[in-house]
């Protein structure tokens, strides 16, 4: 098939072909090395000749491939995942209110031309909502590589002071004067500030209440 286009690369139902070859492959591999579990009802792939059969309906079917152009750069990617990393799952600017036991918020629609609307939440599902954003113990949210990389970063920190002949800076002491004494009443650790209110966003808040149409 010749190309139609500038920039065309590979007819899809090729692509699709190989795509399939290399993932059954993959699975084989995986079968060899033994590194597939299965249990339950998939418990008869175990044996290597329902395995086989099993790999054999696979190539029975036409696979399909998306290959069509993303809708961004990379650019619009970067922005799409700062969203997620510097921010809460909602901010504090799209929250209206609450009231006998339900959330306000807006919201932006973005299947219709992102007009933004007023959603009405019980606050058990509201709360259900916002936990699913929470990451899981232990997952991190940004991921640091190269020196930086958990792993490694004391060593290799204490190499590049090394190279460049300096010494690590010692951590500034931490006294009740400094922090104004803004300490964690249970465990005694000190609080850190993410956002403090002045009275003119408070009077704003309160003013978008009360203009905001009930929905509920």
């Amino acid at each position: 098939m010749r190309p139609k286009c500038r920039g065309f690369f590979l007819p899809k139902d090729v692509l699709s072909e190989v795509f399939r070859g290399k993932f059954t492959d993959g699975l084989k591999g995986l079968f060899r090395r033994k590194q597939l579990a299965f249990h339950g009802s998939l418990a008869w792939l175990a044996e290597s000749r329902s395995f086989a059969r099993f790999l054999h309906t696979l190539h029975q079917h036409k696979w399909v491939v998306y290959v069509k152009k993303p809708f961004g750069g990379p650019e619009h990617v970067l922005h799409y995942l700062a969203r997620y990393t510097h921010r809460v799952a909602i901010s504090n600017h799209r929250l209206i209110g609450m009231e006998d036991g339900k959330v306000a918020f807006r919201w932006r629609d973005y299947a219709h031309g992102g007009k933004k609307r007023k959603m009405t939440l019980a606050a058990e599902k509201f709360i259900r909502r916002f936990l699913l954003h929470v990451l899981p113990k232990g997952l991190v949210r940004i991921r640091h590589y190269g020196w930086m990389a958990n792993r490694c970063r004391r060593q290799q920190a204490a190499l590049i002071r090394a190279l460049l002949d300096v010494e690590a800076a010692e951590p500034a002491p931490v006294s009740g004067d400094q922090d104004h004494g803004r300490r964690c009443p249970i465990c005694g650790g000190a609080i850190e500030v993410v956002e403090m209110i002045v009275p003119r966003e408070l009077a704003r808040w309160r003013t978008s209440r009360r203009r905001a149409p009930d929905t509920s």
